[in-house]
């Protein structure tokens, strides 16, 4: 592997993309840590203080805080991160499929496609405005950081309140302009790439709390856990279900043309993270709505039961929306119809499976068989930082916790591939072989 890096930092281009990517995530994590104007830092870090992240740390915010690498809850400057862009380009598409518009801009390629992002990105702009108010708002009114009797924002004049807005927002466009410069000119998905970087940017700070809070056994219990995960998760990520395809032998002229055999690869966890996202953006808007009216009776419902995550009112919730959004989504971004007429059109051909509708019917009938397991696997993943609350104190900065392990493991093995397929086109080993 050491061999690998050397070799990848001897090609000149792909030395360039590196070192052009190293340099957006060291803008990144600066703005990541850049306080907005009107706000007081030296007060956030006393609410920031290990001593009350019992109070905050397993609330409802934690799943949000985890994807800006703490720069929510410090009110940076890039506080919102990626989490509006991830949200509008969910959104977009799951009205791909509800609106004909949407999907036959999708049908036109890459026209069509820009059309698209161009669409994704006005709606994150839109909602960066609506996020970046929603934080405002609840740091004003001391909200953010229960427990702490802090100041935040010593002067909320109107000015100041819309200048952190504004702030806030162009910070969201920043993000979303630096992860469209990795994709082009660096190395992986850009917007994967950040998020990476933002949840790996919380493991040293999250471990070296829990060695001061719980001492050295602890310490190495939780690290020898992330490994345990680690592994199981990438077991899982790579498993596959491969439903073999036969294509017949046509004759064009002289020559005969198909006769290859290839395969459907359908993966255990179809739907990656996003179900995960689902739940906890969905468990988020009853507690958003509580905050505005405390005093009703479902308000303070909400405040005991959801809006803190070790209850388990809120993990069996959690749970059970994650299994029902990861068979939405699957359900969604895979159509099984379309799968099998497109097999057909090709004279392509499941052995065993007449063509047409009992291929539709044998396509849905595997995906659902394997999507089971794959939801009870992001559920239970899901769940692994509240139970760690419940049995060792971490609350949500559990650094290896199922979620920032899935996207990081995900993502990890996605850029190293990209970077082993441009190796071994230049004859040197990869980093997996």
């Amino acid at each position: 592997m050491l061999t690998a890096f050397v070799n990848a930092f001897k090609t000149p281009d792909l030395r360039k993309k590196l070192l052009f990517t190293l340099f957006i995530i060291a803008l990144f994590r600066i703005g990541s840590v850049l306080p907005t104007p009107g706000v007081d830092a030296a007060a956030v870090r006393r609410c920031l203080n290990p001593a009350l992240q019992g109070n905050n740390g397993n609330s409802i915010y934690g799943m949000l805080n985890l994807f800006s690498g703490g720069a929510l809850l410090q009110l940076s400057v890039f506080a919102l991160t990626i989490m509006p862009y991830i949200t509008a380009s969910i959104i977009i598409q799951l009205l791909t499929v509800v609106i004909p518009r949407l999907e036959a801009l999708k049908k036109e390629g890459h026209a069509g496609t820009q059309k698209i992002t161009q669409y994704t990105r006005y709606l994150t702009i839109g909602l960066a405005i609506l996020q970046s108010t929603t934080i405002v708002a609840l740091a004003r009114s001391g909200q953010m950081f229960p427990g702490c009797n802090e100041t935040i924002i010593p002067n909320t004049d109107v000015l100041t309140l819309a200048t952190m807005v504004l702030v806030m927002t162009a910070g969201t466009g920043v993000i979303m302009w630096f992860g469209e410069l990795v994709t082009d000119r660096g190395v992986g998905n850009g917007m994967s790439v950040l998020i990476f970087v933002s949840i790996a940017a919380g493991f040293p700070t999250a471990l070296w709390n829990i060695r001061q809070t719980r001492g050295w056994v602890t310490f190495f219990v939780v690290i020898l856990i992330g490994l345990v995960i680690m592994a199981a998760v990438i077991y899982v990520e790579q498993a596959q279900r491969r439903i073999p395809v036969q294509y017949a032998k046509r004759m064009l002229g002289r020559r005969a043309y198909g006769g290859s055999s290839t395969y459907i690869p359908l993966k255990v966890n179809q739907a990656g993270v996003i179900p995960v996202i689902f739940a906890s953006s969905l468990l988020y808007l009853p507690v958003l709505a509580a905050q505005f009216n405390q005093t009703a009776p479902w308000a303070a419902w909400i405040n005991t039961n959801i809006a803190r995550g070790s209850h388990p009112v809120y993990m069996i919730g959690f749970f059970v929306l994650i299994v029902a959004f990861t068979y939405f989504y699957v359900g969604i971004t895979f159509n099984p119809k379309e799968v099998a007429d497109n097999m057909k059109k090709h004279g392509g051909f499941i052995p065993g499976i007449r063509a047409g509708k009992p291929t539709e019917d044998y396509l849905q009938y595997v995906l659902s068989r394997i999507t089971a397991p794959g939801s009870f696997y992001l559920g239970i993943l899901a769940l692994i930082p509240l139970i760690a609350f419940a049995l060792i104190g971490a609350s949500q900065n559990f650094p290896f916790g199922g979620t920032s392990i899935l996207i990081v493991v995900g993502v990890g093995l996605d850029t190293v591939k990209q970077i082993e397929s441009q190796l071994q086109q230049r004859h040197y080993e990869g980093f997996l072989r």
